[in-house]
Formats: C-alpha cells, structure tokens, sequence
C-alpha cells in the first residue's frame, strides 16, 4: 500500500517525527550551497531550523512553493508550506531562479526611480547624469552661465575693456556738467574753458521749463537760402519754417526723436543768449554759437533738396517768428497776439560748413 494514501496508517506530512533528514547530495544539486551570501541572494533564511526543516527540503508538499530544493524553481506565487504546521517562518521575499550548480548568476533588474539597480553579480547604472552629489546625497547641477560670463575668454576681455571705457566716459560727463553748473571756483576759473567746449552747445543748463519764469512763447526759426544754379544763376528761394516740420515729424508719434525736438531750438536758445539785439557777439561763445546754427540749417536745406538738381546753397538767412501764448480763458491777464520777427544777417556757407553738417 501507498505509504501516501489516505487509508493508511502510516505518518506523511511535516508531523511525522521519523522523517528521513534530506539528503545532503540533493541539497548540493540544487545550488543550496553554505555560502551565506548565496544563501542570502537566493532569499533562504538563515535560520537553522528553517532550512533544515523537511518540508522545504523534500516531499510533494513543497511542489506548491517557489523555496523548494527538490522541485523545480518557481519565480513567482507566495512561498508556503502545505502543511497543517503554522509554525515555520514565511519567506518574506521573492526568490530569484537559481540555476544549476556551476551555472552563471542572472541579475535580477528592479527599476528604483527611474533608475535600475542590477542585483546579484552586476553593475549598478542610473538614468540621471550629474556632475556631483551634495552632502544628502543628492545630485548637484552645475550653475547657469548668465550675462557676460557666457561668452568666452577674448569676448570677456573685449566686453569688460568697453565697460570701463564707457563707466569713465559717464564720470568725466557727470563731472563736467558738475562744474558748469556749480558756484565759481578754483576748478572753473582755471579750467573755465575746457568745461565749456564740452557744454556747449548740446548740453547746455537752463531753466526755462520750470519757475519762476517758464517759456510762454512759441518760437519758430525760419531759414532761407541763395541758391546757385548748374546754370551760375543766383536764385532766393521761399522762407521754409524748420520749427513746423519739426512738429510734423514728431506730431502723435509714440517715441518721438530727441533732436527733432530740441536741436534747432537749443541752437536758437544758444544764438541768443550769446549775441545781443544787433546780432553782435557778447562773449566768447558767439563765433561758436553761429558755427553752430548755421550748420544745422544747411543740414535741414539739403533735407529738404532747396539747391535742386546740380545747385548749391550758397547763403542762408535765418529769422525768428515770436508770439505769445495765450493765456487760459479764466486769467486776466492781457498779452500781445503780435508776432515778433528778427531777422539775422546773410552768411554765406563755406564748406567747412558743408563738411560739418555733412552735407
């Protein structure tokens, strides 16, 4: 009879106490070797009782488990015993496949967190790519390159040298329009000069925009010219006001030009204020006044194509139409709405003021 059927009398299962140990040749022949760390990867307990126990070792109870020695290695489903015996300790892993003796060991590849770790007897390798690790162990990305440090060495140099050059350009400006401005010194009575070829004319200090004497005038400058003709004829063309296409130019423009909109009357303030009412100079500044008008007019006539085809400008004519502003409905106050001309004398244009308007 069947030692295993179920009308015999004879004990089976992990009850029986005159179980045959196993055989250490089958153990051996299942890669169950004493090498604890093989015992480790492969999941086995190292607890003694457990590895000797029968119904891991042998029997049909253990076809069921993926721990057992003698029957084939299961790679997945829970590890248990099937025996009434509740007393041995459950595998609390998944066991790799073990091959046969002398056979090589496969990796086992659990992806972490977007990386993947090779256990066993492999190599460890990670999807991340990072120049360091910090103190937790966490990568550390290199810094980002920003402003001039993105540009080469060469560039670097070139870069920092126009700085500097503009950093002392802006401290002597600073520094003249200091001095122009400031009380008499020591400085400005020695360097007078110096410190006001570089003022005027274009960075002239006035106050006429604020009080207690705001401009309440509107000023047009007007420009004529004798124009000498491919034919050698001398022909005066018509008054051309400079001041109005200016207000054209700028009129509901968004960014407006700067010199459109100053140029031609700082020249104009700057005439003024060097030359009395007979137009003669009243300081040192007068010659350089008048250079300065005249090129800018010459300019605005080759603008505006006065010589026409094969003509040269030969003179100009520069006058000034002054009217008041009127005062606002609500004031009082009674001014004159008569223009006021003043007409300056005819200069004839050398080409030194053709080369400096670039004409």
């Amino acid at each position: 009879m069947d030692a295993y059927d179920e009308g015999s009398n004879a004990p089976h299962g992990p009850n029986a106490p005159d179980d045959p140990a196993p055989d250490a040749a089958a153990v051996s022949d299942a890669g169950l070797a004493s090498d604890p760390a093989i015992a480790s990867d492969a999941g086995i307990a190292s607890d003694p009782a457990a590895a000797s126990d029968p119904a891991s070792a042998s029997g049909p109870a253990s076809a069921s488990g993926p721990a057992s020695a003698s029957g084939p290695a299961s790679a997945s489903g829970p590890a248990s015993a099937s025996g009434s015996d509740t007393g041995a300790r459950p595998a609390t892993a998944t066991a790799p496949a073990i091959p046969a003796q002398g056979g090589p060991v496969e990796p086992e590849h659990v992806p972490v967190g977007g990386s993947e770790i090779h256990s066993g007897i492999g190599t460890v390798s990670t999807g991340t790519v990072s120049v360091g690790t910090g103190t937790d162990g966490a990568p550390v990305e290199p810094p980002e390159r920003v402003g001039i440090t993105m540009l080469s060495l060469p560039y670097q140099i070139v870069a920092a040298l126009a700085l500097a050059v503009v950093a002392v350009a802006a401290c002597v400006h600073l520094g003249m329009v200091f001095l122009h401005v400031a009380p008499s010194n020591t400085v400005t009575k020695k360097h007078g000069r110096a410190i006001d070829e570089w003022v005027y004319p274009e960075f002239e200090q006035n106050w006429k925009l604020f009080a207690p004497n705001p401009l309440q005038q509107n000023i047009s400058v007007q420009v004529r010219a004798e124009i000498r003709a491919a034919d050698g004829s001398i022909v005066t063309t018509g008054w051309y006001d400079l001041s109005a296409l200016d207000g054209a130019a700028i009129d509901g423009s968004l960014l407006p030009s700067h010199t459109r909109q100053n140029e031609l009357r700082r020249a104009w303030d700057f005439y003024v204020a060097s030359h009395d009412n007979e137009n003669r100079p009243a300081g040192q500044r007068g010659d350089l006044a008048e250079r300065y008008l005249r090129r800018i007019v010459v300019l605005r006539l080759e603008r505006e194509n006065a010589a026409g085809p094969g003509g040269r400008v030969h003179s100009v004519q520069v006058r000034s139409r002054t009217t008041n502003v009127p005062p606002p409905e609500w004031s009082g106050e009674q001014v004159s709405d008569k223009p006021i001309v003043r007409e300056l004398p005819w200069w004839k244009v050398s080409e030194r003021d053709r080369t400096e308007a670039g004409a």
